[in-house]
Formats: C-alpha cells, sequence, structure tokens
C-alpha cells in the first residue's frame, strides 16, 4: 500500500497545478516514503489544459463529466486513494510544508483517525483580508454549526484535513454533500462514529484568501445542507457499510 495520498480537487485550476504540483512533489520526496498526487477536475471547461499539466508532472488525474461541487470531487479523489494516510487541500496548496508535515506526524505515528486544521488556534497564521459581509456570514454559519451540528469543533471550513485509510474509507464511503458543506458533514459522521480527531495550528504561504466560496452566494445553500446531514443521520443514510 501507498504510505501517503494528497487529493486536490480543482476547478479550471491549471496555472495553479502548474506552480503548486513541482513544490508539493518536491515535498513528498523528501518524506522517504511511497506517495501518489490525485487530481479530480470538477468538470471544468478549460479545453484540458487541467489534464495537460497534471500528466506532465506525472500525477493521478481524474475528470468528472460535470461540475459536482468541491465535496463531490474530493470524494471522487478519496475514493480511489490507495495510501495508508490521505489527504485533501486545495489545488493552490496554500499551507506551509511544516503544517502539512505536522498533520502526516499525527496521522502515523500519534495514530489519530483524523486530524483537521483549525485556524482558530493560537499559533495558526492566517494571513488574508475578509470583508465585512464574508465575516458576517462566516459567523452565522459557524454558529449554526457549532450549535447543532459540530459541537466543540471551533474551524470545520479549513482546507486541510487528513484521514487514516480505514476512517477514509468507511466516512467518504457513505458521504452525501458536494457542496462546501461537506467538510462539516465529514466531521458530523466522525463524531458519531466517535473517532479521535485532532485539531492542530496551520500556516498559510498566500497572503491572500482566493477561497472561491462566496458566503453570501453561498450560505444559504450551505445553511439548507446542514439540516439534511441532521436528516441523513436520522434516516440512517450513514449508517456504517458491511461490505
Amino acid at each position: 500500500m501507498t504510505d501517503i495520498s494528497f487529493v486536490l480537487p480543482a476547478y479550471k485550476g491549471a496555472a495553479q497545478l502548474e506552480q503548486s504540483l513541482p513544490l508539493l512533489q518536491q515535498w513528498l520526496n523528501s518524506l522517504g516514503k511511497t506517495w501518489e498526487v490525485i487530481v479530480v477536475d470538477d468538470g471544468s471547461k478549460d479545453g484540458g489544459a487541467t489534464e495537460q499539466v497534471v500528466n506532465r508532472a506525472g500525477c493521478k488525474f481524474i475528470g468528472l463529466p460535470q461540475n459536482m461541487g468541491k465535496g463531490g470531487a474530493v470524494r471522487a479523489g478519496m475514493r480511489e486513494a490507495k495510501g495508508r494516510l490521505r489527504m485533501f487541500t486545495d489545488a493552490d496548496v496554500p499551507f506551509d510544508e511544516d503544517s502539512m508535515h505536522r498533520f502526516i506526524h499525527y496521522l502515523d505515528e500519534k495514530q489519530f483517525h483524523i486530524v483537521i486544521g483549525d485556524r482558530t488556534l493560537e499559533t495558526s497564521r492566517y494571513f488574508t483580508e475578509i470583508s465585512g459581509a464574508r465575516k458576517l456570514g462566516s459567523g452565522i454559519f459557524t454558529f449554526f454549526v457549532g450549535r447543532f451540528v459540530t459541537t466543540g469543533l471551533h474551524d470545520t471550513q479549513c482546507g486541510l484535513k487528513g484521514f487514516r485509510a480505514e476512517i477514509a474509507d468507511d466516512i467518504f464511503g457513505v458521504s452525501r454533500i458536494n457542496s462546501f458543506a461537506f467538510d462539516v458533514e465529514l466531521l458530523y459522521i466522525a463524531l458519531k462514529r466517535n473517532y479521535d480527531i485532532k485539531r492542530l495550528p496551520v500556516v498559510f504561504k498566500s497572503s491572500h484568501d482566493e477561497s472561491s466560496v462566496s458566503l453570501l452566494k453561498h450560505a444559504p445553500g450551505m445553511l439548507l445542507d446542514l439540516f439534511r446531514i441532521k436528516w441523513n443521520h436520522l434516516t440512517g443514510k450513514y449508517n456504517k457499510r458491511t461490505t
């Protein structure tokens, strides 16, 4: 079995990947472990530009026939992953190497089931300029998440998460949400399973937040997805698969 799988969801991400893939591969080579990088193109109509970049880098490419949303792209990659340890982050790989190395350490040597980045931790460095409207939308979403879904986890949306293989197989085998609320669903299932979750501080390499999430645009759908998550649980859709 491969030691580490890295899943990168991408949408029209050729330019980002051309910069980020060589650096990610260089870092993975320095670990002395076997690895794979899986790029999932989320239905981009870019004339094959993303696939060409991924193929030149020697990474695995999965092309979704239509835009599914980040959750759908990550799930597709995780279901194809072969690593003992499986992580996902954004196509530009915005986190520094020390942050990612800590994730590997806590998954492999400390044997936590799941490791997540938490930008609210004191030693995190998250340099970004956020508008007042986005702060308001984020605050409302975080309130609902913390109150009704994932009590005790203060940052569900940080874009760096890692899983041990058997945990990834379980969670991504039953997850359903394709939107940006998919992170909440993953953690909700994990909490219901009583999996050990380690929160770690993260440091961003880039100085600006280039997230494609527009909370004014996406917040209503994300809030609706929180109720879908609860409903999925009540109707048994997250029950462990027996095969």
